[in-house]
């Protein structure tokens, strides 16, 4: 094992340590650096420094008063470059994770109504790990999962199904003692050539599209709440590729602050990773004509060189706020509390 592998592996367990100590009511102090920053999903969004962090993890502990963090994919590595990007950003040690927050809901979070009940946040998070404290975390939470849960869902509904993200379906996704740089380079490889691949989109035929040769006949697309999970390449067309494209046929990609490949597990994502105009319906809002920036992360499993899982959180709630629709207000109404006056 070589000394860049041993000092992942370190940094993975320092990470570890660090979040699930935060998730059990432990310090912010101990975890951040004094001048780190968090870029949450909204309405969090952008946080720097330790009060600001502090109240983050503060809100969520209030509500789920018994958290508990159950990780399902945890992974690291140093960031490989991205042209797009800024220099800074370029071969960080990162650590990347996939999981839920579970517990009993008893306090209202971000005017969700508390059920009183167990749910489930699905999280999805990067950690930039300097010494042994985190410097910058970006972490997107479903927030209109947990919508779903209290059964005040705000908005259309979704074409693929809703439910709970299921784990890795074969293989180690919690890799603490475990680094696979070469695996990880094939497998980095293999999603950046599908990346590529999808660019050789002709704007009229998705067969122009020649990604399908990188998937496994059956894969799982798991989508955020809002979209949903689809299943092979049939179904990610249908609930998901199709209305996108016609969404915002315009897209383009803007840049991965993280591009790391670990074994069979690789994870890209960027702040926004895509940009595009909102000129076709999309999630039932009609054309807004709008500058959209998407706040999006991939969690890739490969097996035997396929994509047979991929975990993709999107900042939906953001992405509708650009457009307009402002979905906070939204539940507000549907609590019992609309607006009276304009």
């Amino acid at each position: 094992m070589t000394t860049d592998e041993q000092t992942i592996i370190a940094a993975k367990h320092t990470a570890h340590r660090h979040l699930h100590n935060l998730a059990q009511a432990g310090n912010v102090q101990d975890a951040y650096h004094a001048d780190a920053h968090l870029w949450a999903s909204h309405p969090f969004n952008k946080l720097h420094g330790h009060d600001a962090i502090h109240d983050f993890w503060h809100q969520l502990r209030t509500a789920l008063p018994d958290m508990e963090r159950r990780d399902s994919i945890f992974t690291g590595g140093y960031s490989k470059p991205d042209a797009r990007m800024d220099d800074s950003l370029n071969g960080r040690l990162l650590i990347a994770t996939m999981g839920h927050y579970q517990g009993t809901f008893t306090e209202d979070l971000c005017g969700i109504p508390a059920t009183n009940g167990v749910v489930h946040i699905r999280s999805c998070e990067v950690h930039h790990i300097s010494g042994d404290k985190i410097a910058h975390s970006y972490i997107l939470i479903d927030l209109l999962d947990l919508m779903r849960q209290a059964d005040v869902w705000p908005i259309a509904p979704s074409l693929g199904a809703e439910g709970a993200w299921q784990p890795p379906s074969s293989s180690a996704g919690i890799r603490l003692d475990i680094q696979d740089s070469t695996a990880g380079a094939r497998a980095f490889d293999t999603v950046i050539d599908m990346h590529n691949a999808l660019q050789t989109f002709d704007g009229k035929s998705l067969d122009s599209m020649q990604h399908g040769a990188y998937w496994g006949d059956t894969f799982l697309w798991y989508g955020p709440a809002g979209i949903g999970t689809t299943r092979g390449m049939d179904g990610f067309r249908a609930h998901h590729q199709i209305p996108f494209l016609t969404g915002f046929p315009d897209r383009k990609g803007a840049g991965h602050y993280i591009r790391i490949g670990d074994g069979n597990f690789v994870v890209t994502g960027g702040w926004p990773s895509v940009t595009g105009t909102h000129r076709g319906e999309w999630l039932g809002v009609p054309a807004t004509g709008k500058h959209i920036e998407m706040r999006v992360m991939d969690f890739y499993h490969l097996v035997d060189g396929k994509i047979t899982e991929n975990w993709v959180p999107i900042d939906i709630l953001y992405m509708l706020h650009q457009m307009g629709l402002d979905v906070f207000a939204r539940l507000k109404h549907i609590r019992g509390n609309p607006k009276r006056d304009l």
